[in-house]
């Protein structure tokens, strides 16, 4: 992929918090509540949350009914909760195995326009992908990333404010099963994860540091702050069920 329009790099930090396995509720509570003291403020200061989903479904701008491969007694005989969300792009299912990735960013201070944001993420992945020998290239749809054995990254952001919130999704090695009971891309595109593509495990932790560092270099940032965990999270508890 063409490297981004040069961005310079700025002394405000991007914050990263690894939260673990996270309810999708509290994630979105989190995001708000950090979109709201962004915009507040004047710097350039943002957040990069990281973490893992119980199983979902969520249906972004994009998406619809149509793209549920299965009916509603098949997601509610496996517990997996069917919702619609403000972000961008289509259906996606989250489960372990999926690394959520969401940057809290103000983009008008770090100079990157809304037009350009979605690019810059997809370079974050396919950088990543570089270094782990794996050819990827962005979807046919412009919302993702793809390889030779289908896509396996999604992207689906909003902007409130002037600051993003929602952001990617990575199969790194979630259960395939779940993932495909939804239709995500053109014209039903093949979904897979890094595991496959790579015919071997791929370490969560792997791929979380590269992308940490990856998606701080197309934002600008030039240094980020690591966190475990956020003082704002409300965690809940639900019961999780996924099939072998």
């Amino acid at each position: 992929m063409p490297p981004s329009s040069p961005t310079t790099p700025h002394s405000d930090p991007l914050e990263v918090h690894l939260l673990g396995l996270v309810d999708y509720d509290a994630a979105l509570f989190l995001q708000e509540r950090l979109v709201y003291e962004t915009s507040g403020r004047d710097d350039r200061t943002g957040a990069l949350l990281i973490c893992e989903h119980p199983p979902l479904v969520t249906i972004g701008r994009e998406g619809s009914r149509a793209h549920l491969r299965v009916e509603d007694r098949e997601f509610i005989a496996r517990q997996l909760e069917v919702r619609w969300t403000n972000r961008g792009g289509g259906c996606l299912v989250h489960c372990p195995g999926q690394l959520a990735v969401y940057p809290v960013v103000p983009i008008d201070r770090i100079c990157i326009r809304p037009a350009d944001y979605i690019g810059r993420l997809i370079e974050a992945v396919i950088d990543l992908c570089t270094e782990l020998r794996v050819p990827a290239w962005p979807s046919e749809d412009g919302r993702g990333v793809s390889c030779r054995l289908g896509r396996f990254a999604s992207i689906g952001a909003a902007v409130r404010a002037g600051v993003t919130y929602h952001g990617m999704f990575v199969n790194v090695a979630p259960p395939m099963d779940l993932i495909r009971l939804v239709e995500n891309g053109p014209r039903g595109e093949r979904q897979t994860s890094l595991s496959a593509q790579r015919a071997r495990a791929t370490e969560m932790h792997a791929v979380r540091e590269g992308l940490i560092r990856h998606v701080s270099g197309v934002l600008g940032y030039s240094q980020h702050h690591l966190y475990t965990g956020h003082p704002l999270l409300r965690r809940t508890r639900r019961k999780v069920a996924i099939s072998a």
